[in-house]
């Protein structure tokens, strides 16, 4: 268990290196005409239906906007008990990488549920503080999460890339630590990298298409066999087995690119998806 709050490793880079600069730039990215054009709600419904979202991880100018559609709709109902993060592995240091300690940015910790830490520890998951220590795809979720979530609780998993069957045992691992917890699950990546928008947005609509039908296998043989750029197929083929068994639908919030923020020739794809089920969730009982 980590005594102290893993640092920032992107502040300053990937979002503002001030808590009042990132406050300010959160609430940017929200009423960007990209975004929800407004700031989330404070009334915010008893119930809760949203079981998971993917959301992009990219510098705020560019990603943040996309995101705020996801974040807004986490605003707009009852705070989760726990937030699990599924991050990428962009650095190669890990496998599937857990952090049982708080992580810092400019607006203050964000606090681990040391129980799901506990709870994920299971092979092929373990703890490995180093993996995580220059990772920004789950870092960059944790501005927007201190925002619209009062004292929120979090567990960071950076999960690497592998063969199928790796990620579907990881998303055992998932599915088993958050039954019968009120666990909010966030898949975070980018999609097509450094390509034409418009190839950009076919190749991304055959990815997001296969996660609109929350099949795991189709989406990572759609981005293998097409060779997609999505940075964290990873993470969002765990999100998927993990939840394959729950009565769930999927829909898109809101599909953008970087070339939407200044003129680019090649671009980097972005999208918030909501995942709810029909029937609002409770908080658990322990």
């Amino acid at each position: 268990m980590g005594d102290s709050p893993r640092p920032p490793a992107v502040a300053g880079q990937f979002y503002a290196g001030t808590g009042a600069e990132l406050a300010r730039q959160v609430e940017a990215c929200f009423l960007d005409g990209r975004g929800p054009g407004e700031l989330p709600t404070r009334r915010r419904s008893s119930s809760r239906s949203l079981r998971a979202a993917v959301v992009p991880h990219a510098g705020y100018p560019y990603s943040g906007p996309i995101a705020a559609h996801a974040y807004a709709r986490i605003a707009s109902e009852r705070p989760p008990e726990s937030v699990l993060i599924l991050g990428v592995d962009h650095h190669g240091r890990g496998s599937a990488a857990l952090s049982d300690r708080a992580w810092a940015t400019p607006l203050g910790p964000t606090a681990v549920d040391h129980e799901l830490v506990a709870a994920l520890r299971r092979e092929p998951v373990s703890v490995d503080e180093a993996a995580q220590s220059e990772e920004h795809s789950i870092e960059v979720q944790l501005p927007f999460l201190e925002y619209v979530l009062p004292r929120p609780r979090f567990v960071a998993l950076q999960v690497r890339f592998g063969r199928f069957e790796f990620l579907r045992d990881v998303g055992e691992v998932v599915r088993t630590a958050i039954r019968d917890r009120d666990v909010l699950v966030l898949a975070s990546t980018d999609f097509s990298h450094y390509v034409p928008a418009r190839t950009a947005e076919r190749l991304d609509r055959m990815a997001i298409d296969a996660i609109l039908a929350r099949d795991a296998r189709r989406l990572y043989d759609t981005v293998v066999d097409n060779e997609i750029s999505m940075c964290g197929i990873a993470p969002t083929t765990v999100l998927l087995s993990a939840l394959a068994e729950e009565a769930l639908s999927a829909r898109l919030l809101r599909w953008g690119h970087s070339g939407e923020v200044e003129p680019m020739r090649d671009v980097v794809g972005y999208a918030s998806i909501a995942i709810e089920s029909a029937a609002s969730r409770a908080p658990s009982v322990k």
